[in-house]
């Protein structure tokens, strides 16, 4: 009885240590790339985002808020700092020990600083230079205003850095004039109240602080006749013209047309940035910049500009191709789940498609191998018995093929290889018949 169980489990559909032998290098193979793919895969990215903006009533803040606008909708809670401006919040951006992520950035600041773990998402609108004074005469040039109370902004902000190189150039400093840090609103309430005589302000035309002041009784807006001059100087600055009424055409503000000198917006992010992040923020800057303005086409913004970071190599591929393809028509959580998926997928199926090729051809090979050595055995046996038949006597030539016999009936094989077990058993019968004629042969007088 136990001997017929243990023939009934040598005819097994499957041989269970070939299939381990075969299918156990395979496993650690896909495990392997499993391994190799997660070392070039990001964990999925967390639901919040620090993003650094500016003071209050600057354009910096109301556009962080129209981020956080978009990034809400899709899951993504956007935490926003509050600055003195493009300094601080670079500096934030290089502190190891800050969490934010983001921020809004002045062109032309980041000159000295080592920028080396910043990337640019692209420039996002021009912030035009406002200088607005209260005087009765009307000034074309900066260089009137030595002596006057100026608000420059405080410590740590872009309009600082700006005004400070344009009034140098001029000839102007704390020297001969006094320089205040007003900024924003601040610098809005300074002018107003004639406690400053002109104010520096950087920012989007509808930002509260230069708005206010396009309607605020006395004062003026300075067109900057050597604006191309200035942004020949300085690289980071571009000359653009506020047309007549461009403001409000009823009133007719401005009376006239008004040349500026502008740095842009950049929206900058540390390199340690999630990618899938990266991408929604720059479809929230695409949403939120890309209309039409004063001084832009619709469209225009963003961009790829000239700027002081290297650009995002996921910005590139966003300006060149758009969305990615997944984003277009799945929510960001289930485009950026297939996307992680699809990643770790892709090893898996280069590597299953040559294991499935040659596996079953491997495994095939080591169940006809163990067939294959008994053939080479009998092979030998019989070369030797028609070589020299007296070597050995009759019974000893059989007891010889009787244990390849007995091997023979030893041998695990599946039922898709019996056919060569048989064959191979009939060629054992074919060499015990070689066996008794050739010993009989001999021994005939």
């Amino acid at each position: 009885m136990m001997r017929h169980v243990a023939k009934l489990k040598r005819l097994r559909e499957v041989s269970p240590r070939d299939l381990l032998m075969v299918g156990l290098p395979a496993l650690v193979l896909l495990a392997g790339g499993f391994w190799l793919a997660a070392q070039f895969i990001k964990p999925a990215p967390p639901n919040y985002l620090y993003i650094s903006s500016g003071g209050a009533g600057g354009s910096y803040q109301v556009y962080a808020e129209r981020y956080r606008q978009v990034l809400v909708r899709n899951g993504i809670e956007l935490r926003e700092k509050t600055s003195a401006g493009s300094l601080e919040n670079l500096k934030r951006l290089l502190d190891e020990n800050d969490d934010t992520e983001v921020a809004l950035v002045q062109s032309g600041t980041a000159n000295g600083v080592n920028v080396d773990s910043l990337l640019s998402l692209g420039d996002l609108y021009y912030e035009p230079l406002w200088v607005f004074y209260r005087d009765k005469r009307e000034f074309d040039r900066l260089a009137p205003l030595k002596g006057s109370r100026i608000a420059i902004d405080a410590e740590g902000s872009g309009t600082r850095k700006l005004a400070l190189q344009l009034l140098e150039a001029n000839g102007l400093d704390e020297k001969n004039t006094t320089l205040l840090p007003l900024g924003g609103l601040s610098a809005v309430e300074a002018i107003q109240a004639h406690k400053v005589d002109a104010v520096f302000l950087v920012g989007a035309e509808r930002s509260a602080a230069v708005w206010s002041l396009f309607y605020a009784e006395g004062v003026r807006l300075m067109s900057l006749t050597r604006a191309e001059a200035y942004a020949r100087r300085f690289p980071y600055l571009d000359r653009l013209t506020l047309p007549q009424g461009a403001i409000d055409l009823t009133r007719n503000i401005p009376a006239h047309d008004v040349t500026l000198v502008s740095p842009r917006a950049t929206l900058v992010v540390h390199e340690s940035t999630h990618p899938a992040l990266i991408q929604l923020l720059l479809q929230a800057a695409q949403e939120v910049h890309g209309e039409a303005g004063v001084f832009q086409r619709p469209g225009e913004f963003p961009r790829i500009g000239q700027t002081d970071f290297p650009v995002a190599p996921e910005a590139g591929r966003y300006y060149k191709s758009g969305k990615p393809f997944l984003q277009r028509y799945l929510p960001f959580w289930a485009a950026n789940l297939i996307d992680r998926t699809v990643v770790m997928l892709v090893p898996f199926f280069a590597l299953l498609i040559p294991i499935l090729r040659f596996a079953p051809g491997l495994y095939s090979w080591r169940v006809r191998s163990r067939i294959y050595r008994r053939y080479g055995e009998l092979k030998f046996l019989e070369t030797n018995v028609e070589a020299d038949p007296q070597r050995h006597s009759r019974t000893e030539w059989l007891e010889k093929l009787d244990r390849i016999e007995e091997d023979v009936q030893h041998i695990p094989t599946p039922l898709a290889f019996a056919d060569m077990l048989y064959t191979l058993r009939l060629h054992v019968g074919l060499v015990r018949a070689t066996i008794l004629r050739r010993t009989l042969e001999e021994n005939t007088p």
